[in-house]
């Protein structure tokens, strides 16, 4: 492989890379920088759920276990979209695990034990902090006549109050 050899690939994977879209160059990078973020916030979401679904004890245990799987089913579902919401108008997302925590912003929880109730009053937090993150993105996409996404995000901000709305009556339950 000659000394431009690289360079020549890395010149002809942004080519592949490229997709054509009518959005404006900068409403693509500042809705993939919001689809980014949120895409790094529904993983640390996704994460924390399912670490309370492993970990949760108690009296109400198989509600709890059950609720939180289900939840985690539905926030993972939600990855791929954000992904290839990306992809579609020609960006990039995340590549791994320090790509994700270097762009989320929902905080992680390494507690070796936390109460049920604290876990899905946590969650509850959670969501209610994604519901507003997700807004925010949908004024962005707006801003830049990105219909598509802004579609995307009215549904997944409806699942998310629907979580929100779960845990909350789950927690106003004694």
């Amino acid at each position: 492989m000659g000394k431009n050899d690289g360079t020549k690939l890395a010149e002809r994977g942004k080519d592949l890379f490229e997709t054509p879209t009518d959005l404006r160059p900068d409403g693509v990078a500042e809705i993939s920088r919001a689809l980014r973020e949120m895409l790094a916030d529904v993983f640390a979401l996704y994460m924390k759920t399912k670490n309370f679904h492993w970990h949760v004890t108690g009296p109400h245990f198989r509600d709890y276990h059950l609720l939180l799987d289900e939840q985690a089913g539905q926030i993972f579902a939600m990855t791929d979209d954000i992904a290839e919401r990306a992809r579609k108008i020609g960006a990039t997302t995340l590549h791994s695990i320090s790509d994700i925590a270097s762009h989320q912003r929902l905080n992680d929880n390494n507690g070796e034990f936390v109460r049920p109730k604290d876990m899905l009053k946590e969650l509850c937090d959670d969501n209610q902090q994604l519901t507003r993150y997700l807004r925010s993105a949908h004024e962005v996409c707006e801003r830049h006549n990105d219909v598509a996404t802004t579609s995307l995000i009215e549904t997944w901000i409806d699942e998310t109050e629907r979580r929100t709305w779960f845990l909350a009556q789950t927690l106003s339950n004694p």
